[in-house]
């Protein structure tokens, strides 16, 4: 049973979204990291190496994944901590955005 938005009290909204992210369980939040024309393929491997701490392989590979598919879902989680990371890559100078999971 689901109510009206007229029906929910001031902040419902926030409430009820909150509510079902934690239902959903697992990570509904992705960090993707998209294409740009600036920065190296090598710059872009150092930035998930250094801030993720992945791999050198598993950076290369979603670096070229950012190259030759337009993006890449490079980190997952909670919402704050999606946000947090779509930051700390505008920081470095990437182009990343929030995303629901799939």
């Amino acid at each position: 049973m689901s109510e009206s938005p007229s029906a929910a009290p001031e902040g419902g909204t926030a409430l009820a979204e909150r509510a079902e992210e934690e239902t959903q369980g697992g990570n509904p939040w992705v960090t993707i990291v998209w294409d740009d024309p600036v920065n190296l393929m090598s710059y872009v491997t150092h930035v998930f190496c250094s801030y993720f701490h992945y791999s050198r392989d598993r950076s290369e590979r979603l670096m070229m994944q950012v190259h030759m598919e337009g993006k890449a879902v490079v980190s997952s989680g909670q919402r704050e901590a999606m946000e947090r990371d779509v930051n700390a890559m505008h920081g470095f100078g990437l182009w990343a955005t929030v995303g629901r999971a799939e």
